[in-house]
């Protein structure tokens, strides 16, 4: 296997057809093609299904996709060190993130390293919970925050971040809001805004919030799984209006008035501003919570570059919830307690 193939694999999987990644790259379609083909043989698999409109990766093909951009970016960084002396941390590392956990934290992450190692190339896969661990078992990835999971054979875990679960949506006649009650006590709740006390939402016991119109995705995804157990635990039957996979599909579904839905506090910083009707509750009896870890591979020790991108992971998870920006509660150093509901 060529990096040059590698290199044709990505620019027609980029540009969707084999006609316009061969204009890009200067080289004729019927060669391009050829590379495509032999590139196929030599993994033992099909990389592409072919169409008039064009081309589209199999799921072979998008691993494949990802695998390859580290393995040429690594490839790019190590000609780089050998071109110049060093001047800092080097290196590619691979982080995976759940998805709804993503768009939180890897924007400060990825902001701060490259402001303090701009030499550390970071890929990010967000997906799944379950992609997440596989992209870990499977050595794809050097850092993975796997939830509700304490221990994998092979990973080094260890507890990272605790949140809780509300339900959400938009209640614009005031019905759920009337279901609900104050936090208990109004005490303030060590961890979910750090310095500046508590977040002050209103709670909804799991009965209740199970018996409103609810807008889920398939049980294949943990959110939905962690909901299914309760109701299984308290004999109830969830009450689904809609249900789709794609999590931009749930969104404009709940966003359009359709239903509620069950959110973790990582995905609460894109909910509709208070007092436009919007709804968020913290799910009580039992509290619906989730549990992230961090994992590293047990069969090798980190090097400076995963150290580096692991100990800014840690510092940015605390510094937003120290600034109430993620209502949770920090547990990196910690001992774990108990996940789910």
């Amino acid at each position: 296997m060529e990096l040059r193939s590698l290199r044709y694999f990505i620019a027609v999987l980029e540009a969707g057809s084999l006609s316009r990644a061969a204009v890009a790259l200067y080289v004729a379609q019927p060669a391009l093609t050829a590379q495509i083909k032999k590139l196929e043989t030599e993994l033992g698999t099909q990389l592409f299904e072919r169409s008039h409109a064009g081309v589209t990766p199999t799921a072979a093909g998008l691993q494949l996709y990802q695998d390859a951009r580290k393995l040429l970016s690594d490839a790019s960084a190590m000609r780089e060190r050998l071109q110049r002396s060093p001047e800092g941390l080097e290196g590619s590392v691979t982080v995976a993130v759940p998805f709804l956990l993503a768009s939180l934290l890897l924007g400060p992450v990825l902001a701060r390293l490259k402001r303090t190692h701009p030499r550390i190339r970071v890929f990010v896969l967000d997906d799944l919970s379950l992609m997440v661990r596989k992209a870990m078992v499977d050595r794809r990835a050097d850092i993975g925050l796997l939830v509700d999971t304490e221990y994998v054979n092979g990973l080094d875990v260890k507890p990272f971040v605790r949140e809780p679960m509300f339900i959400c949506g938009f209640d614009a006649t005031g019905e759920v809001a009337a279901m609900t009650q104050p936090p208990a006590g109004q005490q303030k709740q060590k961890g979910r805004r750090g310095n500046a006390g508590a977040v002050q939402r209103p709670e909804l016991p799991f009965a209740r919030a199970a018996s409103l119109p609810l807008v889920l995705q398939s049980r294949r995804f943990s959110i939905r799984a962690s909901v299914e157990e309760a109701a299984a635990d308290l004999g109830l039957e969830l009450n689904i209006a809609h249900e789709h996979d794609s999590a931009r599909v749930i969104r404009s579904l709940y966003l359009a008035g359709a239903g509620f839905t069950f959110s973790p506090a990582c995905a609460m910083a894109d909910a509709p501003p208070a007092g436009s009707g919007w709804l968020a509750a913290r799910v009580v009896q039992p509290d619906l919570a989730r549990t992230y870890f961090l994992a590293t591979s047990s069969a090798r020790e980190a090097d400076p570059a995963t150290r580096a991108v692991r100990d800014v992971l840690v510092e940015e998870a605390r510094a937003l919830i120290d600034a109430g920006r993620w209502e949770a509660e920090f547990l990196f150093g910690k001992r774990a307690k108990a996940t789910g509901p």
